[in-house]
């Protein structure tokens, strides 16, 4: 940001401590696509895994959208937050560069990390997250949508990223009847979704 006399205001610092859960959001550059085919899904997932092996982080909740990427994610050191972004967006850009010949900025600006203080938001925002394609128009339910958390959580289906959200237990004590009632939570409409992505991404 551009001040009086030609400097510029210096980036806000992150204000990150150990043992921390952070929503994570980086959107394309002027919102322009970022994943164009399967096989860029598959690749930055790809990268989410060996990152998450290298600095033990815990992924609760993502969705990958065509042209932006949510994580719901929890850091055991305060330093781990940068440097897995800056590892598995780089890595990505790179990647996505060679693939298509592309020469700019692929991101608008740096990631934007909204830190969870209270546990009790941990379903909520995660619920959020998964809601995106159904707020896109892109399906109709949440477990429709291939590139999201949500198969883990109301099918079980694995995908080597998820770590499941300590929350979760509490929807049932019995498997099935628990992947029922998250799909139910999921699936429902909150009156506030469209309030909030609007704060969100005012200033992304």
């Amino acid at each position: 940001m551009q001040i009086k006399g030609g400097g510029f205001m210096p980036r806000t610092k992150r204000l990150v401590n150990d043992d921390s859960v952070f929503h994570v959001v980086q959107r394309g550059n002027n919102k322009q696509t970022i994943f164009r085919e399967d096989e860029d899904f598959e690749k930055f997932l790809s990268i989410i895994k060996k990152y998450i092996t290298k600095f033990k982080v815990e992924i609760y909740h993502y969705c990958l959208m065509r042209n932006h990427i949510h994580i719901l994610l929890k850091i055991f050191k305060k330093d781990t937050l940068a440097k897995i972004m800056q590892g598995v967006l780089q890595s990505y850009r790179f990647y996505y560069k060679r693939k298509y010949g592309y020469i700019g900025y692929l991101y608008q600006g740096r990631y934007k990390s909204e830190l969870i203080q209270n546990d009790s938001y941990l379903s909520e925002c995660g619920r959020y997250i998964e809601r995106n394609p159904v707020r896109a128009g892109m399906v109709k339910v949440p477990s429709e949508y291939r590139w999201s958390s949500c198969k883990h959580y109301t099918s079980g289906q694995k995908d080597g990223v998820v770590t499941e959200n300590p929350l979760y237990e509490n929807f049932s004590n019995a498997i099935e009847s628990r992947r029922s009632a998250y799909k139910e939570y999921v699936s429902t409409t909150r009156p506030y979704e469209e309030m909030i992505d609007r704060q969100f991404w005012a200033h992304v």
